[in-house]
Formats: C-alpha cells, sequence, structure tokens
C-alpha cells in the first residue's frame, strides 16, 4: 500500500470517531435522484462529464440510468463525453443555448457544474424551458460560503492543479476553471426566481475531508467538518444540493418560437430566440458529436 492508501486508511478510522455521521456528499446527491428519479420518463443530465455517480457506484449508475425511456448527457468536453461509462444518449453541447425541444424532459439533473459557470443567468433559463410542468431540476454544488471554496480561490492555478491531482488523484485534462457565480442560496434563488423556477428544497451539506490523503490536515479538516455539522454553521458548509420546481399550469414565454423549417420532414426546426442560430430536434444530435 502506497502513502495515499495509507493516508486514507488513517483518514477513515479517525472520521468514524471525530464525525460518525459524516456522509459523503456524492451519496446524499445519489439520495436525491433516486426520490426524484421513481417516475421520471425523460432525463437530461447537465454537465454529465465521465459518469453520473463516483467510480466505486457503477452497478447503482446502470440501474438508474435504465430506469426512464429516455436518459440524455450533455456536455461540452467532447473527451469526457467519448469516456461516459454507461450513457449511449449524448450530445456536445453549450448549456447557455441547448438544442432541445420545449418542455421535452420531467427531470434535469446538474452534478458539481454550476461552479464552472462563468454567467450563470443562461442556465436556469434554459432548465425551465426544458423542463415539462411539474417537472425538477436537481442540482449539486460547491457552497460559495464554505472554507473549500475561500481555499481553492485563495490557491494559484498551477498550486491548485498539482494539490488535485495529490488529493484527489485527476489529472491536468479533467480540472476546468471555477467562478462560483451560481453557488449560494441567494444566487440560486435570484437566477431560478427570473426564469420561474420554484425553489422546493435547499440543503447545506458537509462532505468529507479535502485534505484525507494527509494525516495531520485530515485530522485538523475533521474537527472543523464537526463545527460545521451544527445546525447554527450550516451556512458555511461545503455543498449545497437543491430542488427547483416548474410550476404546473400554461408555460412560460422564455423565447421566440419559429415556424418548422420545412425540409422534407428530416430535419425540424424546434426553437430560436432572437439573433441566436437553429436548434435542432434531438434525433438529429444525439450521438453526433460522439460517434
Amino acid at each position: 500500500m502506497d502513502a495515499y492508501g495509507i493516508g486514507l486508511r488513517f483518514y477513515r478510522r479517525a472520521q468514524r470517531l471525530i464525525a460518525p455521521t459524516l456522509v459523503y456528499s456524492q451519496n446524499l446527491y445519489e439520495d436525491a435522484l433516486e426520490r426524484h428519479a421513481a417516475e421520471a420518463r425523460r432525463w437530461l443530465d447537465l454537465g454529465c462529464g465521465r459518469q453520473l455517480l463516483p467510480p466505486w457506484r457503477l452497478e447503482q449508475e446502470r440501474r438508474i440510468v435504465s430506469r426512464p425511456q429516455l436518459f440524455v448527457g450533455v456536455d461540452y468536453d467532447l473527451p469526457s463525453l467519448r469516456a461516459h461509462r454507461t450513457l449511449t444518449q449524448r450530445v456536445r453541447g453549450d448549456i447557455r443555448a441547448l438544442p432541445f425541444r420545449s418542455e421535452t424532459f420531467d427531470l434535469i439533473t446538474s452534478n458539481m457544474v454550476c461552479e464552472h459557470l462563468r454567467d450563470p443567468e443562461p442556465m436556469p433559463r434554459e432548465v425551465f424551458r426544458m423542463l415539462s410542468p411539474g417537472g425538477a431540476f436537481v442540482l449539486h454544488t460547491m457552497n460559495r460560503g464554505s472554507y473549500a471554496v475561500l481555499l481553492a480561490r485563495l490557491t494559484p492555478g498551477f498550486l491548485k492543479r498539482r494539490l488535485i491531482r495529490i488529493l484527489e488523484r485527476r489529472e491536468e485534462h479533467d480540472v476546468f476553471p471555477t467562478f462560483y457565480r451560481l453557488n449560494s442560496e441567494q444566487c440560486i434563488r435570484k437566477f431560478s426566481g427570473r426564469t420561474g423556477l420554484r425553489v422546493e428544497g435547499l440543503r447545506f451539506i458537509v462532505t468529507h475531508a479535502q485534505f484525507a490523503p494527509i494525516p495531520p490536515l485530515a485530522l485538523l479538516e475533521l474537527l472543523f467538518i464537526r463545527l460545521l455539522m451544527q445546525r447554527s454553521a450550516r451556512r458555511f458548509r461545503t455543498n449545497i444540493i437543491a430542488v427547483l420546481g416548474k410550476p404546473d399550469g400554461p408555460a412560460a414565454v422564455v423565447s421566440t418560437a419559429t415556424p418548422d423549417a420545412g425540409r422534407g420532414g428530416s430535419r425540424t426546426l424546434i426553437h430560436r430566440q432572437k439573433n441566436e442560430k437553429p436548434r435542432w430536434s434531438l434525433k438529429d444530435r444525439v450521438d453526433r458529436e460522439v460517434r
């Protein structure tokens, strides 16, 4: 066993003593997915990357992915999209202007994506447009008010990439810029409210120590996490899980629809805003970029 493995073994023992009720944030996100996936028929995962769940939850991911009639993953990073381990319906797309008909999906999810948005406004607008009435948007992201984000902002880029490689064993090509502009309760309520989405639930949660493989730092971090588990400190916890819903009733007009393109029925123009390029139907775009 290498030093990394020894450090993690020490961390697990310390965690059971210091914070025995601590749960990994991805496990809590999986629980949220399970609750909302039960009745989902058409599911879109925004910024799907290489996987829906952590690597050691492959069987659970396969089970969840097989439930809906349609499960589509969208990501702008083509290597990640090609490497996705369970999804067959994959689309390379920009989260600011996605190529799907309005009210196509009854469940949309996003796991650790919001922190990478340079402009946070388009995503809630697109989510509202694509959700069917009564549909839900489940997101998991970092909390901008947490110590983890503060450390990330104070750490120079070159050192941050090195630390991520040591602590998480992620390569540089799998590390993306962060902006934290949709990463607080205030911002989530602000931008979702502008589009008509309703905040149905929002939880501040803690997760495992970032310095878990380094015993001295892991101990200090676990003690601090124990403090964050107190209700009075919840707004300073590391992560947020939020559920936004689209109200039932007549759909709000968020942009101007266009007539059918009429190209022999093979391509159907589905939605366009002013000065925006046409979007095409799902059947024309699924897997086009990843074949």
